[in-house]
């Protein structure tokens, strides 16, 4: 269980790392500047179209299927005891480099504009052939920012190539973000159980979107694993004890395809809505909301004539149910607020204070693909994009983000592109987008 700790942590920053960061990340804001002020993006989207018809907000509805307790237990009683966030963190084996050790070209992953506060690159080695994807915090577990004493960070990655049975296959780096001067990190694969908890196989799925809330894990899931979205319990880690490629039960053990830790399903959310259900692509968390709520995003193809769809879903306030999604009388999860923006390939969604944070790949389907993304501001009065250069270009976002995670407690925005993890004040994004 989560030690209810609200620590108040000096930070530590050491003068020259700091000024030799800050200079990284400014040189390649410049630097990607040219690129961006060269591909301006035009096209409003406009105020965001609220939907409130019952054939609309009916396609949103979930359904939600449990993993039986007893399968749950069976595979606890087989893997030992469970061990807690604090323990993974205690061992994590692997460092995330600081910006200044980044490669150039993982540093054009940055915003242009705003710039990023802090940037981390994630090692080759362990990350070569796999997709990056989500990412969520401790701030989004508890509203003071830490689980127990720990600040943390969960990056999602899905394998990208490799044999076949391995393609697709999900796992999430617990990052120890406590020392932001030197974040360590382990890893862990996302696993369902299966044959009554008497073994289990790898999630197929690639983790475009994630929450960590209380002490739920919420992952999208496609590909493979056609569900909406599935649960994880973080109390509920168990270590790999057989190093190697397999997953699942082996002879001497458990393997879990080379990650020390797995994390088994708790829980499934299935699209109830027929032909017209929507998969949430993206997903985050929106503390400034009563209930708390789960905000998503339907991910469509750049250039559509079909915008996004935008909705979200309350958190249950159940005590026994905690981190999972309020039903209905009818057992069924309904969105409470749903709209649509005119804005295609939306892939980053964020929402606070009635505010939606919107992010795009590339240049809105004006050009190549190539070079910065954007970033809206958009509510039910209109939309607004982050600026950067003397011809403000709206092509100032990293090219690559697929979800956003906002820790309340420090104000901070993270998100990844690429190897690259990084940081920025929502603030900073507010004013950049006036």
């Amino acid at each position: 269980m989560k030690q209810r700790g609200r620590h108040r942590r000096r930070r530590r920053g050491r003068a020259v790392r700091a000024f030799l960061t800050g200079t990284a990340l400014a040189l390649t804001a410049a630097a990607t500047m040219i690129s961006a002020s060269q591909a301006t993006v035009t096209g409003d989207p406009g105020a965001l179209k609220p939907l409130t018809a019952a054939a609309d907000t009916d396609a949103l509805r979930l359904t939600e299927d449990p993993v039986p307790r007893a399968s749950l237990d069976r595979l606890a009683a087989e893997m030992g005891p469970p061990v807690g966030v604090g323990t993974v963190l205690g061992g994590a084996d692997r460092v995330l480099r600081d910006s200044v050790d980044c490669t150039a070209a993982e540093r054009e992953a940055l915003p242009v504009s705003p710039t990023a506060a802090r940037a981390y690159c994630w090692n080759t080695d362990d990350t070569q052939g796999w997709r990056p994807g989500a990412v969520t915090t401790s701030g989004d577990a508890d509203d003071d920012g830490l689980w127990g004493a720990h600040r943390v960070v969960l990056s999602g990655w899905s394998r990208a190539s490799g044999p076949t049975p391995d393609r697709g296959l999900a796992r999430i780096a617990l990052v120890d973000a406590g020392n932001l001067n030197r974040l360590t990190y382990s890893w862990a694969l996302l696993a369902v159980p299966v044959d009554g908890g008497r073994d289990y196989r790898g999630l197929v799925s690639q983790v475009s979107g994630m929450v960590w809330y209380q002490n739920k894990l919420l992952v999208t899931t496609d590909d493979g694993d056609r569900a909406a979205l599935y649960v994880y319990d973080m109390n509920r880690i168990h270590r790999a004890t057989v190093a190697g490629e397999a997953i699942g039960r082996v002879p001497g053990g458990w393997s879990a395809h080379g990650a020390r830790y797995v994390l088994p399903a708790v829980a499934v959310y299935r699209a109830a809505g027929g032909a017209d259900a929507p998969h949430p692509a993206a997903v985050s968390l929106d503390r400034s909301t009563t209930p708390d709520t789960l905000v998503a995003g339907e991910w469509t193809l750049d250039g559509s004539d079909q915008g996004a769809r935008l909705w979200r879903y309350a958190l249950d306030r159940d005590p026994g149910r905690a981190g999972l999604l309020a039903p209905d009388a009818s057992g069924q999860v309904r969105a409470t607020q749903a709209y649509r923006t005119k804005l295609s390939g939306v892939r980053g969604v964020l929402a606070y204070h009635g505010a939606w944070y919107l992010t795009r790949d590339a240049d809105d389907g004006e050009g190549d693909g190539d070079g910065p993304g954007t970033m809206w501001r958009q509510d039910t009065e209109g939309a607004r994009a982050a600026r950067c250069g003397a011809a403000e270009s709206r092509a100032c976002w990293s090219p690559g983000t697929e979800s956003l995670s906002y820790a309340e407690a420090s104000g901070e925005v993270w998100a990844q592109s690429g190897r690259t993890l990084f940081s920025l004040p929502l603030a900073s994004i507010d004013r950049s987008a006036e």
